[in-house]
């Protein structure tokens, strides 16, 4: 039984979020728009069931599962590169 990957672009989106700490950082990296980010984020959010990040006053954090799973997709997107 194999299993079924995330979609790869917003595993993309989540990586780069993760490593700049913001989305417009992020949208500016991705040469996307912030709403595009977003929409990404959500995508992926969806398909895992699971909530990944927290919005605050001044930007976003990653929740306990997103923190778990940012210490898994860091890695592998690293060893891409």
């Amino acid at each position: 039984m194999s299993k079924k990957l995330p979609p790869l672009n917003p595993l993309k989106v989540f990586d780069v979020v993760v490593r700049t700490q913001n989305l417009t950082k992020a949208a500016q990296e991705l040469h996307i728009s912030q709403s595009a980010v977003s929409k990404q984020l959500n995508v992926l959010q969806t398909y895992l069931g699971v909530e990944l990040f927290r919005r605050e006053r001044h930007g976003i954090s990653l929740t306990h599962s997103g923190q778990r799973y940012a210490e898994a997709i860091t890695p592998a997107f690293d060893a891409l590169a």
